[in-house]
């Protein structure tokens, strides 16, 4: 089936245009405005971070895949369709301002898989940014066309992107809008993973997720944190939170089972402690 095939669990409605599903470990947040192609309406800006919320505290959950559905994209950007009115600038600063919803992503301990498969444009492309890890079906379509539009991104692309792919590449991205496709963003490093086909693809996105989930949840939790940090401080504090977290691990529960399951030749039976 194709990138947009449902998950077997039932979704459970947040927002109208934002469910959840779960499968295991795993929780699958899915944009659910097909007919839209997912585009960004304030359902959209309230129930991603209310389904991230949701499952950061559920126990049960170790990874978080977020998703769009139908078969055109996981996400075409704005709505354009959606009419403010005339505003002005400090009017469109203070609505923003309020609202900043993909910086829910970065108050989130547990590791994000974005799912991409068609359109991924503009604010769609932003919320991909912000996930730890972008995995890609074939057809997926990369593009921040806003300045095309006498605009900028205003969802953390101009500053996510350079991070991502580094700053040459992203300003050739940020400047000329141009779309390019799967591959040539795995060149660049957009995106780390593409999958064999889009009839595969949901199940390819799912095993690596069920890998990451399988490991001890508090060191996956604690390599995102130190690898996160290293955007934002100097190399020496990098190092001396490396250090730390290593510290906290080291006497856990479950290095000491990941090294007797090793010795035994069993599966390790992770505690999170």
């Amino acid at each position: 089936m194709h990138a947009a095939a449902s998950i077997a669990p039932v979704a459970k409605p947040l927002e109208p245009a934002v469910c959840i599903e779960r499968d295991g470990q795993i929780g699958w947040i899915v944009l659910n405005r097909p007919g839209q192609i997912n585009a960004i309406n304030d359902d959209i800006r309230r129930g991603v971070p209310q389904a991230l919320a949701e499952l950061e505290a559920d126990p049960a959950i170790c990874v978080i895949v977020i998703r769009g559905e139908g078969e055109r994209g996981f996400c075409a950007g704005a709505d354009i369709k959606e009419s403010r009115g005339k505003e002005t600038s400090l009017q469109v600063r203070r609505r923003m301002e309020k609202v900043r919803w993909i910086e829910a992503l970065d108050r989130t301990e547990k590791p994000v898989i974005a799912a991409i498969h068609g359109f991924c444009m503009g604010g769609g492309m932003e919320l991909a940014l912000a996930c730890d890890i972008r995995f890609a079906a074939p057809d997926a379509v990369f593009a921040l066309p806003e300045t095309g539009l006498g605009l900028i991104p205003g969802g953390g692309g101009t500053q996510r992107l350079s991070r991502v792919v580094g700053a040459g590449r992203a300003m050739d991205i940020l400047l000329t809008g141009e779309r390019m496709n799967a591959e040539e963003a795995r060149t660049i490093g957009l995106v780390s993973r593409v999958a064999g086909s889009c009839e595969t693809f949901i199940k390819e996105v799912a095993a690596l997720a069920a890998r990451i989930a399988a490991k001890p949840p508090m060191a996956t939790a604690f390599a995102k944190q130190a690898a996160r940090a290293a955007t934002r401080v100097d190399l020496k504090s990098g190092l001396d939170l490396e250090l730390e977290l290593f510290s906290l691990l080291a006497p856990m529960h479950d290095v000491r089972e990941a090294a007797l399951a090793f010795r035994e030749k069993r599966a390790p039976q992770f505690s999170g402690h």
